[in-house]
């Protein structure tokens, strides 16, 4: 890899060299396939150790995390469940997490305790799945949930983590002349909160990943990498199988940011659940990394 490195700063970027370029967009980042674990929560429940290590055999080497509850992941510690992770060679660099009631009180307990469960099984990003906004508010509420972020990134910041959100797709109706992602894009402070971009909402909403990185390229860190049906696009498919263009989007993973990304699939499993992440991440070890 170093030596095509060379080649190409040999060339000096000439009009060759830029052709050579956009193939090798991916190379500094990390290129571990991670899977979202929630694309398993029939079977995790049930077996936590047997299906993570089934995890690990389909050929991922990070996860992330959601669920966590009463302080445990599916019944074992953050220890525990980090020694289960680390026997299976995986790692879990994100874990999704809420903070609805910091926004509705302002009271930080539990957001802190969640923020010391993330870093305990070795996490770098908490990233929050979803959060209360108050829409009749309009632009506003976006606006006051942005600033909790903020709040929340710095109590993350000073447990060693790096705080992210992560989009369904209602943040980009449109509110007059923005969105909501626009409003926690520009309210939000670029150097505490991250974005993990979830692709598959981005598409379904009607909206372009590549220009949302163009415009605000660095900010989204993680990606879900979730395909989608050509048929019915409100299923999921594996990845490779659907209409979503994901060459073109990996081909701009350096100027996201992307440091992890992770699998998910929620519905239409082929032929299984544990079927489909098999061939999902085949397909991006194979065609897009």
């Amino acid at each position: 890899m170093n030596s095509r490195r060379t080649f190409i700063k040999n060339v000096g970027l000439v009009a060759g060299a830029a052709l050579i370029i956009p193939s090798l967009a991916f190379d500094k980042v990390n290129k571990n396939v991670g899977l979202q674990l929630y694309t398993l929560r029939d079977e995790l429940p049930k077996d936590v150790r047997g299906i993570i290590e089934k995890v690990a055999k389909a050929g991922y080497k990070e996860v992330e995390t959601y669920g966590y509850s009463n302080g445990k992941f599916w019944g074992l510690t953050p220890k525990e469940f980090k020694n289960l992770l680390s026997s299976n060679g995986l790692m879990a660099p994100s874990g999704h997490y809420g903070m609805d009631d910091f926004i509705k009180t302002g009271k930080t307990d539990a957001l802190k305790a969640d923020i010391e469960s993330c870093a305990a099984i070795g996490g770098k990003y908490f990233t929050i799945a979803g959060a209360h906004v108050d829409t009749s508010k309009g632009a506003d509420g976006f606006k006051s949930t942005a600033l909790a972020f903020n709040k929340a990134a710095e109590l993350a910041k000073a447990s060693g983590l790096k705080f992210a959100y992560h989009n369904h797709d209602f943040e980009f109706k449109k509110i007059g002349d923005t969105t909501g992602y626009n409003v926690y894009l520009n309210e939000t402070d670029k150097n505490l909160v991250g974005f993990e971009l979830d692709l598959y909402w981005v598409v379904r909403s009607g909206n372009d990943p590549l220009s949302l990185i163009s415009a605000h390229p660095g900010r989204f860190p993680m990606w879900h990498v979730k395909d989608m049906d050509k048929a019915k696009p409100e299923l999921n498919t594996e990845v490779g199988k659907g209409s979503i263009d994901f060459k073109a989007i990996f081909a701009r993973a350096k100027a996201s940011g992307l440091q992890h990304f992770f699998v998910e699939h929620e519905n239409n499993y082929y032929p299984n659940p544990i079927g489909s992440i098999e061939s999902s991440c085949d397909y991006i070890k194979t065609n897009l990394i």
